[in-house]
């Protein structure tokens, strides 16, 4: 059994799955990178991917994801800070990105080092997408450990893989070989949930697999509704901010009902396919909330899901750690 671990963008809230990793390696007493053969991520995702699979130096000790739930709550005012200069002429976000990109890359520095992506020690796949050249791009460990030109620091990959539209300016990455460049953004934008990338990616690395097990993680789906009397006023710069929760949610969704299809339970293993995700309701659902009182409330989210589905997650431990 090839077991897959994915997990969806969704910025500040990315400390949800962050919370139920951490119950997980409790309940096994193992860190994640020895529990699943693949690890996918998408923005906040794809750093929860890289942190636990890749230490800050050679040899270093893996960050377990208790250490990567305190990251969220030490160091996202840190990411999601800005001035009162750039907050009056950002206009909300409509006329300049909302934030510097000094912040993240001084938190993404300090916990990634010079690392790198052939560094990781499980195979990692995280996304992000190519603007100039308008194409998906995936960060492969795989890749990185054979060719020069697929590896990159580490913080560079988790810096383009979290470069939010409206949010951060464009990564721009340099190939590694030559003076050419990527210029990279959000994989959310078309994989917020990675999941199905995921599984494309193991059922092509691992071809002869018995059995593919999927745990999908997400942040958060979206309750707040758009009422019609208002939508069908609005012009492209109203839409602007909206599309970007409407596309990040809907592709999560999407992917969930097509893993749903792909991977039904079987009698022999049993269930293959877990997706573990909490409703936003009455929660501030913004990427960039920093906030202690919303830090505490989406963790107490999270500590509701493990209560309502300790039963799966016991099941997935079992799976996960099972000798055979």
């Amino acid at each position: 059994m090839i077991k897959i671990l994915s997990i969806d963008g969704g910025g500040i809230r990315g400390i949800i799955p962050a919370v139920l990793l951490a119950e997980i390696e409790e309940r096994t007493g193992r860190p994640i990178a020895e529990l699943f053969d693949l690890v996918a991520g998408t923005s906040t995702g794809g750093i929860l991917a890289l942190g636990l699979t890749i230490p800050k130096a050679r040899g270093a000790p893996l960050y377990t994801a208790q250490n990567l739930v305190q990251l969220y709550e030490r160091e996202g005012g840190r990411i999601f800070a800005r001035s009162w200069l750039r907050t009056l002429f950002t206009c909300d976000s409509l006329t300049w990105k909302k934030y510097a990109s000094t912040g993240i890359e001084q938190v993404l520095l300090e916990y990634f080092g010079d690392s790198r992506l052939r560094d990781a020690v499980t195979d990692v796949l995280v996304t992000s997408y190519e603007v100039e050249r308008r194409f998906p791009f995936f960060f492969k460990s795989s890749n990185a450990r054979q060719r020069l030109d697929y590896d990159f620091p580490a913080r560079e990959v988790a810096r383009a893989t979290s470069a939010a539209p409206t949010y951060f300016e464009p990564m721009k990455l340099l190939t590694g070989t030559n003076s050419d460049h990527y210029t990279l953004i959000d994989g959310g934008v078309f994989a917020n949930n990675p999941a199905a990338c995921a599984l494309v990616e193991a059922r092509t690395t691992f071809p002869g697999a018995g059995a593919y097990l999927v745990v999908s993680l997400g942040t958060g789906t979206l309750m707040r509704n758009l009422p019609l009397a208002v939508a069908k006023y609005w012009g492209s710069v109203r839409w602007a901010k909206p599309l970007i929760d409407i596309v990040f949610d809907g592709v999560s969704s999407t992917v969930d009902y097509q893993l749903r299809e792909l991977v039904p339970d079987s009698p022999n293993p049993g269930k293959l396919y877990y997706r573990f995700q909490v409703q936003l309701n009455g929660h501030d659902a913004l990427l960039d909330n920093a906030s202690a009182e919303n830090i505490t409330a989406l963790k107490n989210l999270a500590y509701d899901l493990i209560e309502r589905e300790s039963e799966d997650i016991d099941s997935v431990c079992e799976k996960l750690t099972r000798k055979d």
